[in-house]
């Protein structure tokens, strides 16, 4: 039993190093990484100011970058989880560079969907044992739903690493009620590095996560539903994001990134809900004019409140499995 104690709290020591490194990566390397992006001109408009500036894009490879570093130490530390965590690299790296393509060339919604089931594949090698054939197909196919989900709930400065954020810290406490130590260390390194690019990414934003950085937030959410069986507070978790890829589709269809009409910015800095075009969370929030670091914190208190959700549900099911 001693044993045992002492074994959980090294892994909880080693989930909080690897988050302050990879938080520390993140950092350190964003402005660097910042001015590169501006350099090569790959950079965005910020359609939610009135001036429209050009903002670097894909500064969720700072992100990435960070989230490996933790990951790299981890293995180090901890050998016994070592084909885990290979595994969930693999994972995050396949989604990371299929995002990153994406930011680069715009791939169809079909070849994204493709492409991303692909790059979930890897966790059928550390599935459950005597699993059917449906359960390993549902996997990849998770990663691809989840990583789109978070993908889509996007476009405000903080929104997406935000909501990932609160995410990642609703996975990582969840995780360490239901004794599962070693799952909090995949979740602490995403929770570090976003932490650290949230503070170019918020208002105003110096840079912008691009689907490199979108996409990796809901494969991560995955990874450690599998891995830590909490696959039900991942889903609760989700939720905003689901209702608002929900409202999107009941108002528009599928539809193809350049096909939607932005939300419109008044003469006084205000974000207004143009007429006509599809519904959103976001919209949905917007009844009346609304600056954009309101609707944001909006959300993410919406957020908040799932994730609080998710963590009250980790103490039941914690008390079921006792």
């Amino acid at each position: 039993m001693a044993l045992e104690i002492l074994q959980y709290q090294d892994l909880i020591i080693i989930s909080s190093l690897c988050g302050i490194i990879a938080f520390l990566t993140t950092y350190l390397a964003m402005p660097r990484l910042i001015k590169k992006l501006q350099e090569a001109e790959i950079v965005g408009k910020d359609i939610h100011k009135p001036s429209k500036p050009e903002i670097a894009e894909m500064g969720g490879i700072g992100i990435l970058l960070g989230f490996i570093i933790g990951l790299f130490v981890a293995i180090y530390l901890y050998p016994k989880l070592q084909f885990t965590l290979i595994i969930t690299l693999l994972v995050i790296l396949l989604v990371g560079m299929v995002g990153m393509v994406d930011d680069l060339i715009r791939l169809s919604a079909k070849e994204k969907l493709i492409l991303l089931w692909f790059a979930g594949l890897p966790l059928i090698w550390i599935a459950p044992p005597n699993v059917d054939i449906i359960y390993l197909f549902l996997l990849p196919l998770a990663v691809t739903i989840a990583a789109n989900l978070t993908n889509m709930l996007a476009g405000l400065n903080g929104i997406e690493s935000g909501l990932g954020a609160i995410a990642m810290t609703s996975l990582t406490a969840s995780c360490i009620i239901m004794g599962k130590y070693d799952v909090a260390i995949i979740s602490m390194a995403m929770l570090g590095a976003l932490l650290a690019f949230l503070i170019y990414n918020r208002h105003p934003s110096r840079v912008f996560p691009g689907d490199v950085g979108t996409l990796i937030i809901g494969a991560t959410i995955v990874v450690v539903a599998f891995i830590g069986r909490v696959k039900i507070i991942a889903l609760i978790v989700l939720i905003p994001n689901i209702i608002d890829s929900l409202l999107k589709f009941y108002s528009a269809g599928v539809m193809e990134r350049q096909d939607h009409s932005p939300t419109e910015v008044g003469e006084d800095g205000k974000l207004i809900v143009p007429d006509g075009g599809f519904n959103s969370l976001i919209r949905s929030v917007l009844r009346r004019p609304m600056s954009e670091e309101q609707v944001v914190i909006i959300i993410w208190l919406i957020g908040i409140l799932f994730g609080s959700v998710g963590v009250i549900l980790s103490y039941v099911l914690k008390s079921q499995i006792i």
